[in-house]
C-alpha cells in the first residue's frame, strides 16, 4: 500500500486537507487517542476510520520481540502476506527497520543475503514499522538499515521518508538512508522535500575485496563513493556515516587504517567500526575488542572521528535476518 493510496481512500470518504493530516498523524503517533484538537471529519469518514485503522495495523504485526542485554530488542515483524521482516529498538529512541523482504546485493557477511530478494516493501508497510515500535517506546530516530537495500526501493523509501519527517514528527537529520552505495542516492536524495542524513556501507577501501564482500553492489570504486557521498554532506550539513563491519583476517588491517585515513582525509565523516555480529554457518568472524578499539585509536589519532560500536542483538544471536531465518525453519513443512 502506498501513502498516496491511503490519501485517496481518505480523500474519496470526504476528507479535507486538515481532516487527512490530522489522521494520518493519529496514525503515525500510534495513539488512538491523539490529544491534538482535531477538526470533526465527515460523518462518512468517521465511521469508516476504524476498519481502516485495522487495516493499517494488519500492515505490520508483531510476531515476537527478543531483548538483549544492550538495550536493544530485535522485532520480528509479519506482514499481512505472510512475509516477515526484521525491525530493532535502539537506544536513545531509535529504531532500524528493513525496506525490502531479503536483499539482492548478496553481501557474503549477511543472513539477509543469503535468501535473495523476495520482493519490495511498500511505503505503508515501511511506515508502519514505525508505528509498531511507537506502540512499544518512543521512536525519535529511523535508520534505514534494516534487512535489504533501500536504494533498490528509493520510490517506497523516499515516500516513506517524507512522510516522518513530516507528519510523523521526526527530524530529517534523525531519518538515515544507508546504502551500499548506488548512483540513484545521490540523484534523488538531495531533490527530495525531506532530506534524510546519509549512512555509507563501505566495509574495505579496496574495489576487488568490496567486489567480492559485496558482489552485487553497484560497482562504483571506494573513492568515488566518497566524493559523491561528500557533495552530499556538505550539500545537508549532515556528516556522512560510514559503516564499516569489521571481519577478522579480511579488513581490519594496518592497511585499510591507513587508506581509510587517506580516503576521509579533510572529509565531512564518521567512520563506525562495527565488529561482525557471528552468523552460523557462514565463515567469518569477529576480531577481538582490543583490536577493534586498536584501529579505532589509530584512525581517531589521524583526523578521522571514529566510533566504536557494539553490534545489536549479538547475546540473543540476533543479527539481520536471523530471527526471520529461524522463522523459516521452523514453520517449514517436513522433509
Amino acid at each position: 500500500m502506498r501513502i498516496e493510496h491511503i490519501r485517496q481512500r481518505l480523500r474519496a470518504l470526504g476528507a479535507k486537507a486538515c481532516h487527512e493530516e490530522a489522521l494520518l498523524r493519529t496514525w503515525l503517533q500510534a495513539q488512538a487517542q491523539n490529544q491534538r484538537r482535531r477538526p470533526d471529519p465527515p460523518q462518512r469518514l468517521a465511521q469508516a476510520w476504524p476498519g481502516l485503522a485495522l487495516e493499517l495495523a494488519a500492515l505490520a504485526r508483531l510476531v515476537s520481540e527478543h531483548p538483549g542485554e544492550d538495550a536493544c530488542s530485535r522485532l520480528l515483524i509479519g506482514l499481512s502476506d505472510g512475509h516477515s521482516v526484521e525491525s530493532v529498538l535502539l537506544p536513545r529512541h531509535g529504531l532500524c527497520v528493513s525496506t525490502q523482504v531479503g536483499c539482492a546485493v548478496g553481501c557474503l557477511f549477511c543472513m539477509t543475503g543469503r535468501s535473495g530478494l523476495l520482493r519490495q516493501l511498500e511505503a505503508a508497510e515501511i511506515v508502519a514499522q514505525v508505528v509498531l515500535a511507537r506502540s512499544l517506546r518512543e521512536v525519535r530516530k529511523v535508520v534505514f538499515m534494516g534487512m535489504g537495500e533501500p536504494a533498490h526501493n528509493i520510490d517506497n523509501v523516499l515516500e516513506a521518508i517524507e512522510l516522518l519527517g513530516t507528519l510523523g514528527g521526526i527530524g530529517h537529520k534523525n531519518l538515515v538512508f544507508s546504502t551500499v552505495g548506488d548512483r540513484r542516492v545521490f540523484a534523488r536524495l538531495p531533490a527530495g522535500r525531506v532530506k534524510p542524513a546519509l549512512a555509507l556501507s563501505l566495509h574495505t577501501t579496496r574495489a576487488d575485496l568490496r567486489a567480492r564482500l559485496l558482489p552485487r553492489a553497484a560497482a562504483i570504486a571506494p573513492a568515488e563513493l566518497a566524493e559523491l557521498a561528500e557533495d552530499y554532506a556538505r550539500a545537508t550539513g549532515y556528516p556522512i556515516q560510514y559503516q564499516w563491519v569489521l571481519l577478522a583476517g579480511v579488513n581490519d588491517g594496518d592497511d585499510e587504517v591507513d587508506a581509510i585515513a587517506r580516503l576521509l582525509a579533510g572529509k565531512y565523516a564518521v567512520m563506525n567500526f562495527i565488529p561482525y555480529n557471528a552468523v552460523a554457518g557462514l565463515e567469518f568472524h569477529r576480531p577481538s575488542w582490543a583490536r577493534a578499539a586498536e584501529m579505532a585509536r589509530q584512525l581517531q589519532g589521524r583526523g578521522v572521528l571514529t566510533k566504536l560500536r557494539q553490534s545489536a542483538g549479538q547475546d540473543i544471536d540476533g543479527g539481520c535476518g536471523q530471527l526471520r531465518a529461524r522463522l523459516a525453519v521452523n514453520t517449514s513443512p517436513c522433509r
